[in-house]
């Protein structure tokens, strides 16, 4: 009884759920951020890398490879206590977007780079044999058949950018895990920490199956 009135309190999660669901609305918002600006950016540093001129293409290998290696927290830090040092400052939720956004662009770049290079040669060659420009080509021909195998890797990019969305919490935004660490504090219970992780795990579990059947369905077609 004393495990459940410390972690499982009815009560006190009825009473901290409207806390947690403005959390979750937070989480949401700044998730979704993060993957329109990081799956942008991506795509644009992977062409940069493929088709760019020399120096282009080792500046973007650089980023991508920084970005891959270092810790999303240790970007977020950077940017919203270091910069304001340089006369830079940032809203908690900016600096979290930004940060989340550069760090899923690193490894968007290289999804797609796989999912292009894995288009046959020859695709290529007919467009350009039909006079088709460049950015035609990408738009009509490759970009096309490249989205049906980058897709399965990329949702999967995306769902780790929405458990790293708890990250927030460090630069005091009112994310889903700040909430309800504030309501831990405020009750003097750990219950909305456990309310936390079911609200969690009831959004992101279908994302993780969903990453799964999308996998699944990708290795039928390659089967064919």
């Amino acid at each position: 009884m004393e495990l459940i009135n410390t972690f499982f309190n009815w009560e006190i999660l009825v009473e901290s759920f409207p806390i947690l669901l403005r959390g979750l609305g937070n989480t949401i918002f700044l998730g979704c951020a993060a993957i329109v600006f990081g799956c942008a950016g991506g795509l644009v540093l992977c062409l940069m890398r493929l088709y760019g001129p020399r120096s282009l293409k080792y500046a973007t290998v650089f980023y991508i490879d920084i970005f891959r290696a270092l810790p999303i927290l240790v970007i977020l830090i950077l940017i919203y206590y270091a910069l304001p040092l340089a006369g830079i400052r940032f809203t908690s939720f900016t600096s979290a977007t930004i940060a989340l956004s550069m760090v899923l662009a690193a490894f968007t770049a290289e999804v797609c780079r796989a999912g292009i290079e894995n288009i046959p040669r020859g695709q290529f060659e007919a467009a350009s044999a039909l006079g088709l420009p460049f950015w035609v080509t990408m738009h009509k021909v490759i970009l096309p058949q490249a989205i049906k195998i980058v897709i399965p890797p990329l949702t999967s990019n995306c769902v780790s950018i929405y458990k790293d969305t708890s990250l927030a919490s460090v630069v005091a935004m009112p994310d889903l895990l700040k909430q309800a660490t504030d309501a831990q504090a405020l009750m003097a219970n750990p219950t909305p920490l456990v309310g936390a992780a079911i609200i969690y795990l009831a959004f992101l579990w279908p994302l993780v199956r969903l990453v799964s059947h999308l996998e699944e369905r990708s290795k039928q077609q390659r089967s064919r």
